[in-house]
C-alpha cells in the first residue's frame, strides 16, 4: 500500500476534508430546549435520519435536511419549524476545512489528481472546495450522479466520469457507512480511513488508517 500510486485520489468531503458542522448547527437551534443527554439523542437521531433519507431516489439535499429534521423533531418531541431546516442547509457553503487538511492535500496535488465525490448539491460544493487550499481534479456531486453516497450509482458515476477502474483509484473518507464499505463491495481495495472519530474502526474492509490528512502524502510514497 505504501507504494501504491493510484491515477486519482478520490475523496469524501464533507467529514473527511471539510469540517462537518451538522451538530453545532443542531446545538444552536435546540440547546435550549433539551438538557445535555437528550441533545445528544437529538444529534444522534438526526445523523441516522440523514443516512436513510439519501438511500432511496435521489432528491435535493435541502429536502434531505427538512426530512431529516422533521423525523428528528417528531422523534424527540421538539417542534419543527421549517425555517430551522433552511437555516441548516444554507449553513453548508460556509463550512471550511479540517485544520490539517489544507497542507495535506497540497503535498499530494503536486503529484496525484485529486478528486472529490461529495453526497453535496452543485450550487453550494464549490464554495467548500475553494476554501480546501489545493487544486481539485474534478469535482463530481449526488446531484450530478443522481445518486447520494453509499450507493454504488454515485461511485459507478464517478469511476465513468474518470473512464478509470476500482483498481485505479485511492478513496479517502472519515466513514464506512456512507463510503469505506460501498468502495470494498465494488472492489476498490485501495483505501484511506481518516479516523475523525466519526465511527470506530472495523478493519474488514481493509484500509490504511490515518489521524488527519497530514498523514496521506505518506501512505502514496511522498
Amino acid at each position: 500500500m505504501t507504494t501504491f500510486r493510484p491515477k486519482y485520489i478520490t475523496f469524501d468531503c464533507y467529514g473527511t476534508l471539510t469540517n462537518f458542522q451538522m451538530a453545532e448547527a443542531a446545538r444552536d437551534l435546540y440547546s435550549e430546549q433539551l438538557d445535555e443527554p437528550r441533545m445528544a439523542e437529538f444529534i444522534k437521531n438526526f445523523a441516522a435520519y440523514r443516512l436513510d433519507e439519501i438511500l432511496g431516489d435521489w432528491k435535493p439535499y435541502a429536502e434531505v435536511v427538512h426530512n431529516s429534521l422533521e423525523r428528528t423533531c417528531k422523534r424527540n418531541g421538539i417542534k419543527f419549524r421549517e425555517e430551522a431546516a433552511r437555516m441548516v442547509y444554507e449553513r453548508v457553503p460556509t463550512w471550511g476545512p479540517h485544520p490539517d487538511v489544507p497542507a495535506g492535500l497540497a503535498k499530494v496535488a503536486k503529484e496525484i489528481p485529486l478528486v472529490i465525490l461529495s453526497n453535496a448539491m452543485n450550487s453550494q460544493i464549490m464554495s467548500n472546495v475553494e476554501k480546501l487550499g489545493a487544486p481539485f481534479h474534478a469535482v463530481y456531486t449526488a446531484e450530478q450522479a443522481q445518486a447520494y453516497k453509499p450507493r454504488f450509482k454515485a461511485f459507478e458515476y464517478l469511476l465513468d466520469m474518470l473512464g478509470c477502474g476500482p483498481e485505479d483509484i485511492l478513496h479517502c473518507s472519515s466513514s464506512f457507512r456512507y463510503d469505506l464499505m460501498s468502495a470494498h463491495d465494488l472492489g476498490i481495495k485501495n483505501k484511506v480511513w481518516v479516523n475523525r472519530g466519526h465511527e470506530p474502526a472495523n478493519p474488514y474492509y481493509g484500509y490504511v488508517e490515518i489521524a488527519n490528512i497530514s498523514g496521506l502524502p505518506g501512505v502514496v510514497g511522498l
